[in-house]
């Protein structure tokens, strides 16, 4: 998923470690600060788990794209542009185009509606207890996924920054990911992670930009030329192909329509992106922070096309598809090639911190969807005082983040990317079918939010693990000896996610419980106004 041992020969990165990693070590220094700053500020559970509501549109909009833009898009989109020429872009443009699902169905409603999680909404006019328990089951599901694919990809980095290729080195990466993935939010909650997320929105937008204006520079500012070069050089087997649809989707258009869907619908339905809405006062400053983002990711994925192209230019697919990181080396390759070892250190330590911000962000969301919708709204009914729910979120981020680090020193070595389109196919398949019908459908019952919860999540996990990502095939997970696979196609949301709105519906139509129409009533009148979910204002 992420840049494994790139050779010294082309990289340079393995003589300067010791740079490499004093870069590292400085972010990680001044984001502690900001976070033991932030620290201060948390006295309640609004605190820990919403920021205390405290910040703008535009600082949310910058801390969702930090959030969204992980070291897995820069890398596997950069490489897979490079590789796959205008294939590759697709995925910049499915990412971005996802945000206006958010935008336009889900932020300015799920702040209004919602207090800290995902399953406030899911919950608020349905019964609290079993809808409660499946929405913090996806959440973590989903959460859990998207935590090892980071993981691994820590282990993966260590070659750029120190040169470490064994093992164990990678395991002892990951565990320091770990351990201050687990300091951020355990010290800082929601605050301190919101401000390492902006931190490092800055810097990997900084970085990419500064890559950009180098590659248009050599060609004189025009793209045309980069694209020249790219179709000629000696390497590209493929000619002007890379510059037209079809190299890497065109034996199999349904498997690219199922990706596009996960990738388009499960945005909406990822957790620790919706969390991000209650971290601002009021729905204004929740479609603020959601156009802001859009055009700070609009811009990033500008960048990767310029990089893409101007890594398939400068370093030639052929270097980049045979270094042991596979596409996933061609930022790497491209910074080494412009900047030699500083820029190099700089692009290999972002990414590396893109990690830490990302992995923080996805472990405060399930830590918070365990405490506030399990221990606190199932186990204690609603009794449990913000401090003890608080105590639980902070144990459960040790728990969590034990696990994570487990996870990933396991998946070391493994094609792990099937979790990231697992992650989005259970969000689009789980979440989004229950967020839309709570929103929007009046007869919306407790029976159909549960069978499509349950349902989604289930028949995404079921039919990834019969798919070719997992057996049967080179690249599969367990390699081509072994092979169960059953299910043709490589991401199930052409399949999953219709699945999740026909049992949402069929579980609604046939149950015979009647739903509260007064709590229907109120959450309407909150989603369309925001009456009622405004915090207090403060003399």
């Amino acid at each position: 998923m992420i840049a494994t041992i790139l050779p010294a020969q082309a990289t340079g990165a393995e003589q300067n470690p010791v740079l490499n990693i004093a870069i590292f070590l400085a972010f990680v220094a001044v984001t502690m600060v900001i976070v033991i700053r932030a620290s201060r500020d948390n006295k309640s559970a609004a605190d820990f788990y919403a920021g205390g509501r405290s910040f703008s549109g535009r600082q949310n909009g910058v801390a969702i794209a930090g959030d969204y833009l992980s070291a897995a898009s820069f890398l596997g989109i950069v490489g897979a542009i490079a590789i796959n020429g205008y294939d590759g872009f697709l995925y910049s443009i499915g990412f971005l185009v996802a945000w206006l699902v958010a935008l336009l169905l889900v932020a300015e409603l799920m702040r209004n509606t919602a207090k800290f999680t995902m399953a406030d909404v899911l919950s608020f006019r349905l019964q609290q207890r079993p809808v409660r328990m499946a929405a913090a089951l996806t959440t973590l599901a989903v959460s859990f996924f998207y935590l090892l694919a980071q993981m691994a990809g820590a282990g993966g980095l260590v070659s750029l920054l120190l040169g470490v290729s064994d093992a164990l080195g990678q395991s002892l990466v990951i565990a320091v990911v770990g351990v201050v993935m687990i300091c951020y939010v355990l010290i800082g909650g929601m605050k301190g992670t919101t401000w390492v997320q902006i931190i490092k929105a800055v810097l990997l937008i900084a970085g990419a930009a500064a890559m950009t204006i180098w590659v248009l520079a050599l060609k004189g500012f025009n793209f045309a030329a980069v694209l020249d070069a790219a179709v000629q050089h000696p390497e590209n087997a493929n000619g002007a192909a890379i510059l037209a649809p079809g190299l890497q989707y065109g034996a199999n258009p349904i498997d690219f329509v199922s990706l596009a869907l996960a990738l388009v619908l499960g945005t909406a339905g990822l957790p620790h992106v919706l969390m991000r809405f209650y971290t601002v006062p009021t729905a204004k400053d929740a479609r603020k922070s959601v156009v802001s983002a859009i055009w700070l990711i609009g811009i990033f994925y500008l960048f990767t096309l310029v990089l893409g192209y101007g890594a398939a230019a400068l370093v030639g697919p052929e270097t980049i598809a045979n270094a042991p990181g596979g596409q996933n080396s061609a930022a790497p390759l491209l910074a080494a090639e412009l900047g030699g070892p500083l820029l190099l250190g700089f692009i290999s330590a972002v990414a590396f911190a893109t990690i830490l911000a990302v992995v923080a962000g996805l472990t405060i969301t399930a830590s918070a969807s365990f405490a506030h919708d399990i221990y606190n709204s199932v186990l204690k009914k609603g009794r449990a005082s913000a401090k003890q729910e608080v105590k639980v979120a902070r144990i459960t981020t040790l728990v969590i983040g034990a696990a994570a680090i487990l996870g990933g020193i396991g998946v070391q070595g493994q094609n792990v990317a099937f979790l990231v389109a697992l992650a989005f196919a259970v969000a689009a398949s789980a979440n989004l079918p229950t967020i839309l019908y709570s929103l929007f459908w009046s007869k919306f019952t407790t029976r159909g939010a549960v069978w499509s919860m349950v349902g989604g999540l289930l028949s995404a996990v079921v039919l990834i693990a019969f798919s070719p990502v997992v057996s049967g095939s080179e690249t599969a997970m367990l390699g081509a000896d072994v092979d169960f696979a059953i299910f043709p196609l490589q991401n199930p949301g052409i399949v999953s996610i219709p699945l999740g709105f026909l049992l949402g519906w069929l579980g609604s139509v046939t149950s015979s419980r009647k739903e509260s129409k007064k709590l229907a009533a109120e959450m309407e009148v909150r989603a369309l106004t925001g009456y009622g979910a405004e915090p207090p204002v403060q003399h």
